[in-house]
């Protein structure tokens, strides 16, 4: 019986010990973070208090805003773009081992790169682009190899650009654009795959890619001279002589112009073959738009079984969207544009979608590769599993569940994001025109990625003296732009409201059906209706079973009336809505348009007892 006690005794202090060690681990690990965190807080000028939440007397730091960690509280992210920051980067940033994203841009940050940032190895994404940073790239940035997007544009770095970088084979997006490098452009590694423009506006960059070549390199070389045999001639043949010696003149003087050509194409030629048209006869084989693949149009019916009816994911203003699987047994989705096309349009669609393919963020739908031909225009995008928010808000099957709380809110955030990238971060900015549930699509996570992007300018190359056509849904249209036909980013921002809208109801932004209870066509107009009348019960989505927070609803409603005035002027912009979703801003813009009294116009002031989100709109 003793021995039986003390085994007990033995193996219970055993467990506890091994508790004791596997949390004082967690402890170290999250300390080590908080203490790296907590030293860029301070090392930076925050005037908008978006750090205030980062409180150095908590043990983990995945309590603070802005930053996300994983199931382990390990930290996998953090998100400061566009926050007003200035002051420098700290070293200690090193100790963030399971950092995948690490999201500075758009601040005033200055000074050097820290060296440290080369210790992330798990990191996928670096963005410190339209920020002050001077010196040279850290060539500790080459050990990074999950790195997928380097982003470090608009800043003001000097110095060569580090030959390191081009053993990141994982590297997709590169943008070293507007800053003051120089020295070549390396031509090497993954290097090979990027354009001119990853690198255009550094005055002192040479080489392949760039205005001139670099100082000291040999000219391209024309090839050896032609000479042709010499013939011992009688006076017999003095006519073929002459015919020879011209000939042979003639072809060494063609080969000596066309040998720029020559060494361009060389040039070319040594980029991935993926990377370059393949087409026949009458179109240019060697054009080249940035990483995208031109498929032939025969792949494509391949891979739709020629566009059957039955792969048939969806249809709308611009085409039809197909199901496709290519040779390699991926799937795509395959989008076929409608004829709107005059002649010599081929260039201009081909520039279009050189920047739709430029623009690159994890809540974007990224172009994957297009067709063009004589009679087709196609657009190839990876398949997307879990098809849109609208058709998972209204098409889903028997068996599916539906989209909980937690992900509506993920979606919000997430499209926000997208949306502002489009408008504050591609060069030109990319309006929408078309922002509704049915083109925020959904990837195997439920994560939200914007599509359809680009699509709208596309179509409007047909015929430049005709003003672009109203493109847009009914009931997501701004009023704006549906009375001029002239589109902005706060054109965006109304149909993003409604998108919202469409998250919290679960309805059609445009349906017929609901004249059957005497109700509005539009949602919006039926849902300030509901808060006349103080049916607010009715608002919310019931497929949610009334499992969600009331009061992260009445944010996402306020958000949406906010996005939704008449007036474009008073819309808030979409890096606004990303700050206001995460909980900065929303309750002082909110204040401040219920003291303009926009929305006493429109609903009732009178307080109903019943309901808390009705006194916040009306207080």
């Amino acid at each position: 019986m003793v021995v039986r006690w003390r085994r007990g005794m033995e193996e219970a202090v055993w467990v506890l010990w091994l508790i004791l060690v596997v949390n004082s681990v967690f402890r170290v690990s999250a300390n080590l973070e908080g203490d790296a965190l907590h030293s860029l807080q301070t090392n930076l000028y925050d005037p908008n208090n978006v750090l205030q939440s980062w409180d150095p007397t908590l043990v983990n730091p995945c309590t603070w805003f802005h930053v996300t960690c994983n199931t382990d509280n390990s930290v996998i992210r953090v998100d400061l773009g566009n926050a007003a920051l200035s002051g420098t980067l700290v070293p200690q940033l090193g100790q963030l081992k399971n950092l995948q994203y690490l999201e500075l841009y758009s601040n005033n940050i200055s000074g050097s790169i820290p060296l440290e940032l080369g210790n992330l190895t798990n990191l996928v994404s670096l963005d410190l682009y339209l920020n002050n940073f001077t010196a040279g790239i850290p060539d500790s940035l080459g050990n990074l190899l999950k790195l997928r997007f380097l982003r470090l544009n608009n800043n003001s770095l000097t110095g060569a650009i580090p030959t390191s970088l081009t053993n990141i084979n994982a590297l997709q997006v590169l943008d070293l654009s507007n800053n003051n490098l120089s020295g070549p452009v390396p031509s090497t590694g993954s290097f090979s795959l990027f354009t001119p423009i990853s690198f255009s506006n550094n005055p002192f960059l040479c080489g392949p890619g760039t205005s001139h070549p670099c100082p000291g390199s040999p000219p391209f070389s024309p090839p050896p001279p032609f000479n042709p045999p010499v013939a011992v001639l009688s006076p017999g043949n003095s006519a073929s002589s002459t015919g020879a010696i011209a000939g042979g003149v003639a072809a060494g003087a063609a080969l000596l112009f066309a040998a720029p050509a020559i060494a361009f194409a060389w040039w070319r030629r040594r980029k991935p073959q993926e990377h370059f048209f393949d087409v026949p006869g009458e179109e240019d084989p060697e054009v080249h738009l940035g990483q995208l693949k031109r498929f032939s149009l025969r792949e494509l019916q391949v891979a739709t079984d020629s566009f059957s009816p039955k792969n048939i994911l969806g249809r709308g203003g611009f085409g039809k969207v197909y199901k496709g699987r290519l040779a390699d047994g991926s799937l795509v989705a395959v989008k076929r544009l409608k004829e709107e096309r005059t002649p010599g349009g081929e260039l201009q669609f081909q520039t279009e979608v050189e920047m739709i393919s430029m623009a690159v963020h994890r809540n974007l739908l990224r172009l994957r590769g297009f067709c063009m031909t004589t009679t087709e225009r196609l657009l190839v995008y990876p398949y997307m599993a879990n098809g849109s928010v609208a058709s998972c808000l209204r098409e889903r099957q028997p068996n599916e569940p539906p989209l909980d709380w937690p992900t509506r809110k993920r979606i919000a955030l997430g499209s926000a994001r997208g949306l502002s990238y489009l408008h504050d971060h591609c060069d030109p900015k990319i309006i929408h025109r078309d922002v509704k549930a049915a083109n925020i699509l959904l990837d195997e996570v439920f994560e939200a990625v914007v599509g359809d992007f680009g699509l709208a300018k596309l179509m409007d190359y047909g015929d430049t003296h005709v003003a672009p056509a109203v493109r847009g849904t009914i009931g997501h249209i701004a009023p704006e732009y549906l009375s001029t036909g002239k589109s902005s980013e706060k054109t965006d921002v109304f149909g993003y409201g409604i998108m919202l809208l469409e998250l919290i109801t679960g309805q059609r932004a445009f349906d017929h059906a609901r004249l059957a209870n005497d109700d509005d066509v539009l949602m919006l107009d039926w849902m300030k209706g509901l808060l006349k009348e103080k049916r607010l019960e009715m608002l919310v989505d019931p497929d949610l079973q009334n499992n969600y927070v009331e009061a992260e609803v009445e944010s996402l409603i306020q958000v949406a009336l906010l996005c939704t005035q008449g007036s474009p002027v008073e819309r808030p912009n979409m890096s606004e809505v990303v700050r206001m979703l995460k909980g900065d801003g929303l309750v002082e813009r909110w204040d401040e348009w219920q003291k303009v009294e926009v929305f006493g116009q429109e609903v009732e002031r009178a307080p109903h007892p019943n309901s808390r989100l009705d006194r916040r709109l009306h207080r």
